[in-house]
């Protein structure tokens, strides 16, 4: 059964750097689509970045050119790095596998 956990969140100026991580445990990871996802108060969830199996990375259009997805499938592991972070990137971070969800990390970006 597949267990994931985030971390690396935090509190930031706006205009700073976050590096998120994701730890999978339980699973062929290598095989799955990973994604990041992000849920502010008030709002859906929706969907950041995602990696697939073949390393084809795919981003939201709010995070395009600031947020970059990797993956090292020998760790069981999925990173965001964030950098020129805005006070609309506040939220909280979850990443998803095949429908499992982590608890989540929260961010939050100060003006």
């Amino acid at each position: 059964q597949m267990h994931l956990v985030e971390s690396g969140g935090g509190l930031v100026q706006a205009g700073g750097s976050l590096n998120l991580t994701c730890a999978a445990s339980g699973t062929i990871f290598s095989w799955y689509t990973v994604g990041w996802y992000r849920q502010a108060p008030g709002k859906q969830r929706e969907l950041v970045a995602q990696t697939d199996s073949r390393g084809i990375l795919d981003y939201a259009d709010s995070v395009k050119g600031r947020f970059t997805i990797s993956r090292d499938n020998g760790k069981k592991k999925v990173y965001l790095q964030m950098n020129s972070l805005k006070v609309e990137d506040t939220a909280v971070y979850y990443c998803n596998v095949i429908g499992v969800w982590g608890q989540g990390t929260q961010v939050t970006v100060s003006s």
